[in-house]
């Protein structure tokens, strides 16, 4: 088993880009991996509840329905 830093850089700038390592994350925990997360710059505002609710991706559920599998995975957050 390896671990997957997943670094989010991008924020309410690009929903898109915000998403995906929450989208990736869980993917990697069951595919045998250990998943982290750590947002830097404008990511850290991602953990605000009012930004949670307005990111969504081209394509991806939003971040707020992304987020409970997240930290059902146990994947830590670092901000």
């Amino acid at each position: 088993m390896s671990t997957i830093l997943y670094v989010g850089t991008f924020g309410s700038d690009d929903s898109t880009r915000a998403t995906l390592p929450f989208v990736l994350s869980p993917g990697a925990f069951e595919a045998g991996h250990r998943a982290e997360i750590a947002l830097l710059g404008e990511a850290v505002y991602l953990m605000k509840a009012y930004v949670i609710d307005q990111i969504h991706g081209v394509g991806f559920p939003s971040l707020k329905e992304i987020l409970p599998a997240v930290i059902d995975h146990g994947v830590p957050i670092y901000v």
